[in-house]
């Protein structure tokens, strides 16, 4: 069975590896990760960092923290409306479980 990782814990591997405090070997024993893994993630980070720097990012940002909001507003909303519809059903008779 494969392992999924969180992103969380990948950039914190990364980052142990990035900072050479430790050698591959000991991070990948310590963290139960290959060490084939471990390098990949290494390349796709360094390989990606400078993206996080151009405004391409930033807008892309921007839109997923306003899709973020508009989610939990819509949530939201769903909760409210949901304690209306049982609130309707019990006042009005048409729950059967008020019986």
């Amino acid at each position: 069975m494969r392992k999924h990782y969180s992103p969380a814990f990948k950039a914190q591997v990364v980052l142990e590896l990035l900072k050479g405090e430790k050698t591959l070997a000991q991070i990948a024993s310590e963290d139960h990760v290959h060490p084939t893994q471990l390098n990949k993630w290494k390349a796709l980070t360094l390989k990606e960092l400078p993206k996080l720097f151009t405004d391409d990012h930033k807008a892309k940002l921007e839109i997923t923290t306003a899709h973020q909001k508009e989610l939990d507003e819509l949530y939201a909303e769903i909760g409210r409306l949901t304690t209306q519809v049982a609130w309707l059903k019990k006042k009005s008779g048409l729950d059967p479980e008020s019986r």
